[in-house]
């Protein structure tokens, strides 16, 4: 009896890894699924007169092929992969909305200043005039087309998180479920691979929308955290994500935890991984520092031009109006915890000195804080109206108490709202209200380039006289207060001379080019009301704005460098960390394959072993068979 129970215990365990084997090489391209062995164990033994002799084999489980580490290496590394994916494929979205070439703003931008060319050419031309105001336009165009893309890609990014949260929230109830189904097998004693496999599939997939770690309970479920501490998944229990927008700025999205009603606001910082990362931090931070610097730009440009067309006289002889419609201020937008009842704006106030970046003032009981969020730098001021970073933060509203806090984006909506303000060519204001006169006994060394209004200055038409000295240093009489030092103590008190750079005095700037003669002599003063139509002074003051030093030291004309630069350096540095997460995932996943996954070959040698162990296991249960009916057969007679 003990030989036919061995061989019928043999015969069903090598037939049951047969199956496993089988089972195996059907799943062989199943997503998810591990590798499944059977374990075979001894069946113990008995005593006998003569010694101990074993009682055969049995199973002890089926268990699958699986290395934990591994696992959550792979989920882990695809988490990070999956965000950086998506990160560079939206970053490539934002590149596109901004061409270069004759698509460009670098081209309109350029375009609008150099069409001053033919006006300083012709002052009285309506048709170049007329093309001035038109390259203006198409300029303010396509900065609101650029600001509308980068809307556009805020609101879709925004319906895709929302997506995103809901698929997380659908594989966290997903998970609990099959956590209830391991939790009630555990009782068998045995693992239910298959249902682990299906587990540890969900997780995958839940890895590539957020990044969690996970903790592993005494009843075989498994608990899921977010964010580093915010349970997602507690054994049979789902929790929640959500969307909604910032407390302070509605158009900054913020994903939330939540549970039992109560709503937490995770910080984007906090999901590490997964596509909502991704989302997260080109919706927050990439698509809001190109917001910025592309209002910085219409901001800076339009304030820059209308500072300066303010200086000249159009054709009715009325002084300049703004080219481009003023942007409005900035209003502060109040924090939710405030008591006060202050408000706060800001406006343009030095557009050579501005800085990309959002604002954040704060009313502490030592005074008040001024925080530039790009780069957390703190700039404490006595009292408002204060000037920030060629801002000046207004206090509009008095009420404001200590704790409170104010957010400002002087940038947000500059670009958006951008227009130009001149209807008609006769209001382009390409006369200077100064004029210069060479002196008639002068050598010829010297001619006038140009002469403009650089500055509102009280003492602009008065009478100056300059008189060149025989080393080549100048004299100056007739100037108004405010004018820098001389150069030279004298006496006579002189300013030194460099043919070609402007001598700005008065709030005009005159450049002369050659070489000057002693006793040279030029008056500047009041233009005649006359001259108005043959006068492009202003003209080439706007010309001159090309080389103004406006973006970080960056000429005006050369302004969207900076921007493009930063949206491009973005872009590779996505595209390397896309390349490098995937490599690595790549290479995680690979390692969890190689213990895990079904290998053919593997397979193959497996099933010739377990079919021969099969076919000895019935041989040797066919001859105790037969032994037993021969010793039957003999009791018998």
């Amino acid at each position: 009896m003990s030989a036919l129970n061995i061989g019928a215990r043999a015969l069903s365990a090598n037939l049951a890894a047969l199956q496993v084997i089988g089972n195996n090489i059907a799943n062989v391209n199943t997503p998810g699924y591990s590798r499944q062995n059977v374990i075979q164990q001894t069946s113990g033994y008995q005593q006998m007169g003569n010694g101990f002799f074993g009682k055969g084999m049995e199973i002890a489980t089926v268990e699958r092929s699986h290395n934990e580490y591994l696992t959550r290496e792979s989920q882990k590394a695809g988490s990070v992969a999956a965000a950086d994916a998506l990160r560079y494929n939206r970053l490539q979205q934002l590149e596109s909305a901004f061409p270069t070439g004759a698509a460009g703003l670098g081209t309109a931008l350029n375009d609008m200043l150099n069409a001053w060319t033919d006006v300083t050419s012709s002052p009285g031309n309506l048709t170049a005039r007329t093309v001035v105001i038109a390259k203006g336009e198409e300029f303010a165009s396509r900065l609101r087309n650029t600001a509308s893309r980068i809307d556009s890609l805020q609101q879709t990014t925004r319906q895709q998180a929302e997506g995103v949260v809901k698929t997380i929230n659908g594989l966290a109830k997903d998970l609990a479920q099959v956590n209830t189904k391991i939790t009630e097998s555990q009782g068998s004693g045995h693992m239910p691979n298959d249902l682990l496999d299906q587990r540890d599939k969900i997780l995958g997939e839940l890895n590539k929308y957020v990044q969690t770690t996970n903790v592993t309970a005494d009843d075989g479920s498994v608990s899921v955290f977010v964010a580093g501490s915010q349970p997602l998944v507690l054994g049979s229990r789902a929790n929640a994500l959500a969307t909604g927008n910032d407390s302070t700025d509605a158009s900054r999205l913020v994903v939330s935890f939540v549970q039992g009603g109560v709503s937490t606001p995770i910080p984007d910082a906090a999901l590490n991984g997964g596509e909502l990362a991704g989302l997260m931090k080109f919706m927050n931070e990439d698509l809001v520092d190109t917001q910025n610097l592309l209002g910085r730009m219409a901001l800076a440009t339009a304030t820059t031009v209308n500072n300066q067309h303010r200086l000249g006289v159009d054709l009715q002889g009325n002084a300049g109006q703004d080219f481009f419609s003023q942007p409005a201020a900035a209003t502060g937008l109040a924090r939710p915890e405030n008591v006060g009842t202050g408000g706060v704006s800001a406006s343009v106030a030095n557009p050579q000195a501005l800085v990309a970046s959002d604002y954040e003032v704060r009313f502490e009981a030592g005074g008040i804080n001024v925080i530039r969020l790009s780069d957390g730098t703190s700039t404490p001021v006595p009292a408002l109206p204060a000037e920030v970073d060629g801002l000046t933060f207004n206090l509009d509203t008095p009420g404001a108490v200590a704790g409170d806090r104010f957010l400002v984006r002087p940038y947000e909506a500059a670009a958006r709202n951008l227009q130009v303000a001149i209807g008609a060519p006769d209001r382009l204001a390409a006369a200077s209200p100064v004029m210069v006169t060479p002196g008639t006994t002068n050598s010829g060394g010297l001619s006038v380039e140009s002469l403009y209004a650089s500055s509102p200055s009280a003492n602009l038409t008065d009478p100056v006289t300059i008189t060149f000295l025989a080393d080549g240093s100048f004299t100056a009489t007739g100037l108004g207060p405010g004018n820098p030092p001389p150069d030279n103590a004298g006496p006579p008190a002189s300013y030194n001379f460099r043919p070609g750079e402007p001598i700005t005095l008065n709030g005009w700037s005159l450049t002369l080019r050659g070489n000057p003669g002693t006793g040279d002599a030029f008056s500047i003063g009041a233009a005649p009301a006359g001259s108005i139509a043959q006068n492009a002074g202003n003209g080439n003051g706007m010309l001159g704005l090309r080389d103004l030093a406006t973006f970080d030291g960056v000429p005006l004309a050369d302004g969207y460098v900076s921007l493009f630069s930063d949206i491009g350096t973005r872009v590779q540095g996505a595209q390397f960390a896309a390349n490098f997460s995937s490599n690595i995932a790549s290479t995680a996943e690979a390692a969890r394959a190689n213990v895990a996954g079904v290998n053919l070959d593997e397979e193959a040698a497996r099933l010739l072993q377990y079919q021969q162990a099969y076919q000895a296991s019935a041989k040797f249960l066919q001859i105790a068979q037969s032994t037993f009916d021969s010793l039957l057969q003999t009791v018998g007679r």
